[in-house]
């Protein structure tokens, strides 16, 4: 065994089961979906094999969270870096498993432990960021790893402190934010953490008033066809904001979401158990939520159909991974893999050949 391989970690294997219609669903979808967790450090592909069954590959990126589907590009936050992974299969190759999107990491900036989040592609191309341990958005920045671009107005100085735990953003139709969450309306060190279960705020990004407040653990704001989307995390429902500055519920999802992205009237939510081990996930709304509807709380995803409401399909991962952070929709993809950030001898070979030279 070569030395780049036995360097590889492990896979992680939790055991994947989907819904019956699933695999009929990403088929008449025509898409391939994308979902990271930071507790194992992992970033997953599902997609469809050639026997149309589910197909899941992973690759390790530590600390693994936010993600941005662009084109043909995908954006991944981990620890200290924010990573573009480029595919390089042209339309009609494959690699040597059968799949028709290969990933590689192609840039990374050094961005230090901030915490990324939610990133999404501006309207300039540039990539942006939620910086959670700096209370701010952000984009990369050569020489000193990030630049803030903006800050909730009750935040009164930039520190590594955490202050209201900023997690989600939306950018609306013209590719600027519009929308930034928060689970606290806080300005000291970690003061989210007092009021988890109603304390969390949607921001108006352009006039710093917060837009809804009284929400539990509010997740993954997005701009879909019109309306305002979020999830309400401690509550478990997947919801949209009014003019009124009112969270209604679209749907009840029975686990922690956070990880939301559309695909027409689809929308993809990722599903957590809550922790047990200090209690950040636990003690919420949640808990009677899911005593009420007769079951525990779910780690996998849940594809929802806005039209009615209703979950439609789902997969669930029942041991080895409990928490999932972020979730991307990959149109046109009928099956993902990514070159891993260790994997030497992939890195090494992902050469790719130009086909035109300057004049």
């Amino acid at each position: 065994m070569a030395a780049e391989e036995r360097s590889q970690p492990m896979p992680v294997q939790p055991m994947l089961q989907g819904t019956p219609n699933l695999p009929d669903w990403l088929e008449t979808a025509g898409c391939a979906i994308a979902f990271s967790t930071y507790e194992t450090h992992r970033l997953f592909f599902l997609g469809l094999g050639e026997d149309g069954r589910l197909k899941a590959h992973e690759r390790m990126v530590q600390r693994c969270q936010g993600l941005c589907a662009d084109g043909t590009a995908l954006w991944v936050g981990g620890q200290s870096h924010l990573w573009r992974f480029t595919n390089t299969l042209q339309p009609s190759e494959r690699t040597p498993s059968g799949a028709d999107r290969l990933y590689v990491p192609r840039l990374g900036y050094m961005t230090g432990d901030i915490d990324i989040h939610d990133i999404a592609v501006g309207h300039d191309g540039v990539p942006i960021f939620v910086n959670t341990r700096f209370s701010c958005l952000a984009v990369p920045d050569a020489d000193r790893g990030f630049r803030p671009v903006w800050k909730p107005a009750f935040i009164s100085a930039l520190r590594n402190e955490d202050r209201c735990h900023l997690n989600g953003m939306a950018l609306g139709e013209d590719g600027r934010p519009i929308f930034a969450t928060a689970l606290g309306r806080c300005d000291v060190i970690e003061g989210w953490r007092e009021r988890r279960s109603d304390g969390g705020v949607l921001i108006d990004v352009a006039s710093g008033e917060v837009a809804c407040a009284g929400l539990s653990m509010p997740h993954s704001p997005r701009w879909h066809r019109g309306r305002l989307w979020l999830l309400n995390s401690g509550t478990g429902e997947l919801g949209m904001v009014d003019g009124t500055g009112r969270f209604e519920p679209a749907c009840f999802c029975p686990g922690f979401a956070r990880g939301l992205a559309f695909h027409g009237k689809w929308a993809v939510v990722g599903l957590s158990r809550p922790r047990g081990d200090h209690g950040t996930l636990s003690a919420l709304p949640l808990e009677a939520a899911l005593k009420r509807a007769g079951v525990s709380a779910q780690c996998g995803l849940a594809v929802v159909d806005t039209d009615s409401g209703t979950v439609a399909h789902m997969l669930w991962l029942h041991h080895t991974v409990n928490e999932l952070y972020d979730v991307a929709v990959l149109p046109g993809v009928r099956r993902a893999e990514a070159v891993g950030l260790l994997d030497a001898r992939a890195l090494a070979e992902a050469v790719a050949i130009p086909t035109e030279f300057p004049n």
